[in-house]
């Protein structure tokens, strides 16, 4: 009989959660680069590019692929002839396990669980509690199966119960363009069906911990009506154009993965969760002989991917920006910024507005008059850094306080990740403002162009405190310009058109 012991428990999750922070799983990076070399889109191109070179970053310098290091999620089955030698439950054991990986002094990682969902939202300060789905099966061995996943992903997850008669395949392409781009394309899209409700939602975030084999799938033919599936949800979600950032390009999606489970004879339910461009698992095995160990992939298994904004790039102070200036500014442009900016979330975005209506105004030191404001929580910083990783947050989370915030401060633009919806594109517009866009899953990046921060106002918001950056070429793109054109809109539809002449062509 297999003796468990608690502390090992406790180290291996926590190992694999440092691990998976800095390292993207290598099947993952290689369909990236497979992407990027196929890719025909430069707006695209150069954001994958940009992923690319963060990851290989990350793993050099053992830091967060994205601020963003993800609530995480534990499948474990423990084996019934299993001994434990333990005082903790095994969910006090992998939360301690959390806890402990999350708050690691060499690196820190961004603690974003709060408690009290529906009131307060208070932040646990250590990640805690992961979210844990546990099963008894034949065997000696504990085999765990963990990810961090990130809230922009998460966010985009869907569920149908479809009659039987529906067509899966038109539920997918119907409901993967109205996702928009806040879950960070290039990714995989996880699909369950099958079961009850919960069941196929279980189904479609295990199908996310596999490992990335659609193009040898190709190569040797579908053998079952699930993989004929695969590859013909792999082709009909590339071929809508997103493309990567949602800025439209031939690949949206580097892999489909399917588990399916029984249901009842009247019912067809479906779920799909995608993983984003800071795809991270980890899959291991306790067995008795002590904590489980994590191989750091070659270097040399990453492209080397060379970056360069080009002469074109618009270089642009921030300190000095007029309307004039922003108002010459044309959609898909690049520029690369310096000076200072401030940061705000959904909760400093809400206390905010709350300040402006009741007339108090914003704290002392902080003035949005003419200054952009970054959406983004950054990773705490470790050593010499200034700051710890600090890409970009979906936008469109922002976009209910948007006119009020244009309104009452005089900001001239807003930085973050994704399209913004309806809302924010006509407050943008009608304020002559302008919104920018950071890349998704390029955190580390991103990080290395903020010379100076510190927090200015609600500091007892955590990570959603308003700080102030100084940054130097922080490299973005115009999304959305002063007459509310939204690349977000114009991109994919021009791939997709693109990538239906080609292929009528080719018939």
């Amino acid at each position: 009989m297999t003796i468990i012991r608690q502390d090992d428990v406790i180290q291996s999750v926590a190992d694999a959660l440092q691990f998976i922070s800095y390292y993207h799983p290598v099947d993952f990076i290689q369909a990236v680069h497979r992407a990027w070399l196929r890719e025909e889109s430069p707006a695209a191109k150069d954001a994958m590019a940009q992923i690319l070179l963060n990851s290989r970053m990350c793993a050099e310098g053992k830091r967060p692929i994205c601020q963003d290091t993800g609530i995480v999620c534990v499948f474990v089955d423990v084996g019934m002839n299993v001994q434990w030698q333990a005082s903790m439950s095994l969910e006090d054991m992998i939360n301690e396990g959390v806890r402990k990986a999350y708050m690691h002094p060499d690196n820190v990682l961004r603690a974003s669980i709060v408690g009290d969902p529906a009131g307060a939202r208070k932040n646990t300060k250590d990640n805690t509690p992961a979210v844990i789905h546990t099963r008894l099966v034949p065997g000696d061995k504990v085999e765990v199966r963990l990810a961090a996943k990130g809230g922009g992903s998460e966010n985009k997850s869907k569920l149908v119960m479809l009659n039987p008669s529906d067509s899966i395949v038109d539920w997918v392409l119907k409901t993967v363009p109205t996702m928009g781009a806040g879950w960070c394309p290039p990714g995989i899209l996880g699909i369950g069906i099958g079961g009850t409700a919960e069941k196929a939602m279980l189904l479609a975030k295990e199908a996310l911990m596999g490992t990335i084999d659609i193009d040898e799938l190709r190569m040797r033919g579908p053998n079952s009506r699930i993989e004929e599936l695969r590859l013909e949800l792999m082709d009909k979600v590339n071929a809508l154009g997103i493309g990567a950032q949602g800025l439209g390009g031939l690949t949206t999606v580097v892999d489909v993965m399917i588990k399916e489970y029984p249901t009842h004879a009247a019912s067809l339910p479906v779920a799909m969760i995608p993983n984003c461009a800071a795809t991270r698992h980890a899959h291991f095995v306790l067995d008795g002989s002590g904590p489980a160990e994590q191989h750091a992939p070659s270097l040399d298994a990453y492209p080397d991917i060379k970056w360069d904004v080009g002469p074109t790039a618009r270089r642009v102070n921030l300190d000095t920006v007029t309307r004039e200036e922003i108002a010459g500014w044309k959609p898909g442009e690049t520029l690369l910024l310096s000076g200072t900016m401030l940061t705000g979330r959904d909760a400093a975005h809400k206390r905010m507005i709350e300040l402006y209506k009741s007339g108090q105004g914003l704290p002392a030191g902080v003035d949005l008059k003419g200054k952009f404001i970054y959406y983004v929580g950054p990773v705490d910083p470790v050593r010499d850094e200034v700051v710890g990783p600090a890409g970009p947050t979906t936008a469109t989370r922002m976009d209910k306080f948007t006119e009020d915030l244009l309104a009452y401060s005089g900001l001239y633009g807003m930085i973050g990740k994704a399209e913004r919806g309806p809302a924010g594109i006509a407050a943008i517009k009608q304020h002559k403002a302008v919104y920018l866009m950071a890349v998704g899953g390029a955190a580390y990046l991103v990080s290395k162009a903020i010379k100076q921060a510190r927090i200015v106002a609600f500091e007892d918001l955590g990570m959603e405190a308003i700080h102030e950056f100084v940054v130097a070429d922080m490299p973005v793109s115009v999304a959305v310009d002063v007459n509310g054109t939204s690349v977000h809109n114009t991109g994919p539809i021009e791939w997709k058109q693109r990538i239906e002449a080609h292929a009528l062509t080719v018939k």
